[in-house]
């Protein structure tokens, strides 16, 4: 059931993206402190943000050496 669930939420994001990128196609610039970044469609830059969410969640599960999916438990008879 979890590896449903895992499998459906790249699906639906990737959903999401496609909607809200056919939907607003008016290029926006991305503004962080002081720098600006080139006009890109605003689902580009929404592809761009989940993916270095998923990126960035692998590595902290890397380095803090986490379980994403738990063991599974035998039953005691």
């Amino acid at each position: 059931m979890i590896r449903l669930v895992l499998a459906l939420v790249p699906a639906v994001w990737v959903t999401a993206i496609a909607v809200i990128a056919v939907q607003n196609a008016t290029p926006v610039s991305f503004r962080l402190l002081n720098l600006q970044s080139i006009d890109i469609p605003f689902g580009v830059l929404l592809a761009f943000c989940a993916a270095a969410g998923m990126v960035a969640m692998a590595l902290l599960l890397l380095v803090l050496g986490g379980n994403p999916l738990p063991a599974r438990r035998r039953k005691q008879p």
